[in-house]
């Protein structure tokens, strides 16, 4: 039966050699032999990544150095033709202007006991070994991948989602469009919310929404740096730059109106609106900010927290020329620009994008 499967691939009679193949895979599903031609036929039919898998898992159990050394053959032309679709993609990705646009695209965490199965795919995808696909999957947070023509990116993200390995990706136009506004403090809570907020311009103002626009919060601590002097190892003075406090952040992000409510624990106004704190309780701004944040919490018992930001900051701060094309919208006063401040909007109009796509699919 099996000379026959042969035959049948030798005249490329492909609708035959399934026929026979059929029943050899009820009879003798553990023969190599047949699950090579199994192989064979996947690739056949264009079904590439189940013939991938069948050659991949005969390298690891064979032992027939024959069946080894077609596997591997088989193997190799296989992967050549996927990196040889891929190319031909991203090229067709790529024709539109729109899709010349500069953008990132970003990786969501995967659970340990996925992360196998999904460097393969992965690698697969990226054309790059399996153990660095491994090591560029995050287990918390999310990853900076890479930036450039959102055709590609987009490309390269839905054929990741495709295989269970979450990504988001968008244009820098998408993410410089989401307006953020400066919250200087909670007029009302109820029946609706109003905050009295600055916009870009500096421009004061109120807003009133539903808590059920809230989609999501983000949490960040961004660094305060200042130059200090201190002593090397053999006593000279010199100076460095050491990160002396932190600065708190909290999002809460808008996205049917395409917008963010940015609060920061220092520009605040704790002794206004409803979110007025007693004097007694006005001992530091630490109090004061976890008090908001409580408030927030009651308000918004089931909106998502997103607070891995600084995983994510450590994959894009070098990126230096990127994030110098992401206005910040963060006031800190600071000797220098810091790739941190644009590093956090980056991450909560991420999220922000990321929730609006949920929006749309329902």
């Amino acid at each position: 039966m099996l000379d026959d499967v042969i035959a049948a691939f030798e005249r490329q009679d492909y609708g035959v050699a399934a026929q026979l193949l059929q029943p050899l895979l009820q009879t003798s599903p553990d023969n190599p032999w047949v699950q090579f031609y199994a192989g064979r036929l996947y690739e056949e039919l264009g079904e590439l990544e189940a013939a991938q898998n069948i050659y991949r898992k005969l390298l690891k159990n064979v032992t027939n150095t024959k069946l080894l050394a077609r596997t591997r053959q088989s193997l190799q032309r296989l992967e050549t033709q996927i990196q040889e679709l891929g190319q031909r993609g991203i090229a067709q990705a790529t024709t539109q202007p729109n899709n010349n646009q500069l953008g990132v695209l970003v990786l969501e965490s995967i659970a340990s006991e996925n992360k196998t199965v999904a460097a393969q795919n992965f690698a697969q995808i990226m054309q790059i070994e399996p153990y660095a696909a491994r090591l560029q999957l995050p287990s918390r947070g999310w990853r900076f991948y890479k930036s450039g023509a959102i055709g590609e990116l987009k490309f390269l993200g839905q054929q990741l989602c495709a295989v269970g390995i979450p990504c988001i990706w968008a244009t820098l136009a998408e993410i410089n469009q989401i307006r953020i506004f400066q919250v200087s403090y909670f007029q009302y809570a109820e029946p609706q919310a109003t905050v009295i907020c600055q916009n870009e311009q500096g421009q004061m103002g109120a807003m009133t929404f539903n808590w059920s626009e809230v989609s999501d919060r983000t949490l960040g601590l961004l660094p305060i740096f200042e130059q200090v002097v201190d002593r090397d190892v053999r006593g000279k003075l010199q100076r460095k730059t050491k990160t002396q406090d932190y600065a708190h952040f909290c999002d809460l992000l808008l996205p049917s109106r395409g917008c963010i409510l940015r609060i920061h624990d220092h520009s605040y106004q704790y002794q206004k609106g409803v979110t007025k704190i007693d004097k007694c309780y006005r001992s530091t701004i630490r109090i004061s900010w976890n008090s908001l944040l409580d408030f927030l919490s009651l308000q918004l018992p089931s909106t998502p927290i997103w607070s891995d930001f600084f995983p994510f900051a450590e994959t894009i701060i070098d990126q230096i020329e990127l994030l110098k094309r992401i206005p910040a919208h963060i006031r800190l006063l600071r000797r220098t620009p810091s790739t941190w401040d644009s590093a956090f909007t980056l991450y909560s109009t991420l999220v922000a994008i990321k929730a609006a796509n949920k929006i749309e699919e329902k």
